[in-house]
């Protein structure tokens, strides 16, 4: 059974930081691309960040380029991809989703796997 488990959500004020981790497991992800989107109420869900397999092409969305970092722990068994969030904003408040795909791209529809999700509050 594949596993994309997201952790790390939580209420931070506007200007803190918050570090988002997804682990994935039961399938062997070697060679994929992770991807972080999000989904504010009321609004479609959004790409904020990829990452290729080998970590060296990432792409940002540009509402949080600066701000946020994307990258990946490529273990054996299990792979998790993190997303350093800082200086937060209002705007960032959302379902957070990290997903697993062949391509280092913007398109949801690109990614086969897809976690649970994991709230993300930010207060002004």
């Amino acid at each position: 059974q594949v596993l994309l488990v997201e952790s790390g959500g939580g209420s931070v004020q506007a200007g803190g930081s918050l570090r988002l981790s997804c682990a994935a497991s039961g399938r062997t992800f070697s060679g994929y691309a992770m991807g972080w989107f999000r989904q504010a109420p009321g609004k479609e869900r959004e790409f904020v960040a990829a990452i290729s397999w080998s970590g060296d092409t990432t792409n940002y969305a540009d509402s949080v380029k600066g701000r946020f970092t994307i990258s990946r722990d490529n273990a054996k068994n299990t792979v998790t991809v993190y997303l350093q969030m800082n200086s937060l904003k209002s705007e960032d408040t959302a379902v957070y989703y990290c997903a697993a795909g062949g391509y280092v791209v913007r398109r949801s529809e690109a990614y086969n796997y897809w976690g649970q999700g994991t709230q993300v509050t930010v207060s002004s």
